[in-house]
C-alpha cells in the first residue's frame, strides 16, 4: 500500500479538505458505529498492509461476534444517519475495496457463514479485469447474499494523481472529478441493477470541489480512511473509517474498542454503581481508596486458558500501560507512575485465549479516589 494511506490513518489528510456549510444533520442520539474497510485476503501470501490471512479475517469477524457487536447493512446505516430509523449502540459495518477476487474466494464464505452483510466499494477499471480481479457473476452472487455495491472512482486515482489533475486547472479538474465520480456510478448501476449512492475516496483524499459533484450526481455517504467512531451528527462527506491493515492488528482492536478508556467529567461527589467482575481486582471494583498512586492488578490465576503476550491493561487519562504479567501468582498488574487526576478511575484488561477468541466477559472495572485523603496541591496540576 502506498506510504500516504497508512499515514492518513493517523493524520489528518491536507489543509484542502475542509468541508463546507451543510444541511444540519438530525439530532445526535448517542449511537456509534464502526466502519471497517478491508482490501485483500489470502491465507498463503505474506501478509501487507493492503492484504490480511484469510484465517486472522475470520478471528476478527468471530471477535465481532463474541463481543456482541452487531453488524448492520450500509442501508440501515443511511437509514440511521438520515434520522429514519434506529440502530443499535456500538454497530459494525464492513466495507471491502477494489474488487480483489479473494473477497469472493476467501473473505465471502467467511461473511456468509457468518450472515454479515458488507458492501463492496469497487472502481469501475477493476471490475472484470481479469487475474486478481472480481467477475461481474461473483459480485451479483455475493449481491444474493448481503453485498451492496458502492463506488471507488473509475481509475482509483492516488492523492498525487489528483493534485496533478487539479494543477491543469479548473475546467480539466472538473471534467476529470466529473469521471471519476460520475461515470463509476452510472457502470455500477447499469451493471449491478440498483442505485450507488455511498463513495469511497481513493487513498482517503479528498477536495471541496468534489463536494457537490458528489451531492450532484447523489452520492448520499462518502468515507476517508481516518479511523474513528461515527455518530449520527458526523459530516456526511467526511465519514471516518478503520482501515484495517494486515501488519497493524492493532487497528482493528481500536475499531471494535467502544469502551474505550476515557476519564468523563465526573463531580468528586460522584457515586459509582455497584460492580463485578469474572476476577479479582486491586484496587476493587467501585472502592473509595485514599491515593492517586496505587497498584492496579487483576488477578488471573482461575484464569483457564488465555496467552499472556496478548494482555493489555488501559488506565483512564494514561491510554495503554506497560503492565507485567507474574508468571508465579498469574497476576497482571502495574504501578501508577504520576497521580490520577479525575476523582473517577476507569481499568480494563484485556486478552486472546490460545485459539485468539477475546473473553466473553470484559474485564473493566472503576474505582474512587478520597479527594481530601488524596489530596493533590494546585502546585501539581503544572507537572
Amino acid at each position: 500500500m502506498k506510504r500516504a494511506l497508512i499515514l492518513a490513518l493517523l493524520l489528518p489528510l491536507h489543509a484542502e479538505e475542509a468541508a463546507p456549510s451543510v444541511i444540519p444533520p438530525p439530532p445526535d442520539d448517542g449511537v456509534r458505529v464502526s466502519v471497517l474497510g478491508y482490501h485483500d485476503f489470502s491465507e498463503t501470501a505474506p501478509e501487507t498492509e493492503m492484504l490480511i490471512r484469510t484465517s486472522k479475517f475470520r478471528t476478527q469477524m468471530e471477535a465481532i461476534k463474541n463481543l456482541g457487536l452487531p453488524v448492520i447493512p450500509m442501508a440501515d446505516f443511511q437509514a440511521w444517519k438520515r434520522g429514519e430509523k434506529e440502530i443499535a449502540d456500538k454497530s459494525i459495518v464492513i466495507t471491502i475495496d477494489d474488487g480483489w477476487k479473494a473477497v469472493y474466494t476467501d473473505a465471502f464464505p467467511i461473511l456468509k457463514e457468518f450472515g454479515y452483510p458488507f458492501t463492496l466499494f469497487l472502481y469501475k477499471n477493476y471490475v472484470d479485469g481479469g487475474g486478481k480481479a472480481l467477475t461481474t457473476p461473483m459480485i451479483e452472487e455475493m449481491q444474493k447474499h448481503g453485498a451492496t455495491v458502492g463506488s471507488h472512482s473509475v481509475s482509483h486515482p492516488y492523492p498525487g494523481t489528483v493534485k496533478s489533475h487539479r494543477r491543469k486547472g479548473t475546467e480539466h479538474f472538473d471534467k476529470f472529478l466529473r469521471k471519476e465520480l460520475g461515470e463509476s456510478k452510472r457502470f455500477l448501476e447499469s451493471k449491478f441493477g440498483a442505485r450507488v449512492t455511498t463513495y469511497a475516496y481513493p487513498g482517503g483524499f479528498h477536495t471541496e470541489e468534489m463536494f457537490p459533484l458528489a451531492e450532484e450526481f447523489g452520492y448520499e455517504l462518502l468515507f476517508t480512511v481516518l479511523p474513528g467512531k461515527i455518530r449520527r451528527s458526523h459530516e456526511n462527506r467526511t465519514l471516518p473509517r478503520y482501515v484495517i491493515l494486515g501488519t497493524h492488528d492493532r487497528i482493528f482492536d481500536l475499531a471494535t474498542g467502544f469502551n474505550e478508556i476515557a476519564v468523563a467529567a465526573i463531580s468528586e461527589s460522584a457515586v459509582i454503581a455497584p460492580q463485578s467482575t469474572p476476577f479479582p481486582v486491586t484496587p476493587g471494583a467501585g472502592s473509595l481508596i485514599d491515593t492517586r498512586m496505587p497498584r492496579l492488578s487483576a488477578d488471573l490465576s482461575t484464569l483457564a486458558d488465555f496467552d499472556p503476550k496478548t494482555l493489555v491493561m488501559k488506565v483512564g487519562g494514561f491510554g495503554e500501560v506497560p503492565a507485567m504479567f507474574d508468571e508465579e501468582n498469574k497476576s497482571f498488574s502495574w504501578q501508577v507512575n504520576r497521580r490520577l487526576r479525575s476523582p473517577v478511575c476507569q481499568v480494563a484488561v484485556s486478552w486472546l485465549d490460545s485459539k485468539g477468541k477475546p473473553p466473553e466477559i470484559p474485564l473493566r472495572w472503576s474505582f474512587r479516589i478520597d479527594p481530601e485523603a488524596a489530596y493533590l496541591p494546585l502546585e501539581e496540576s503544572s507537572k
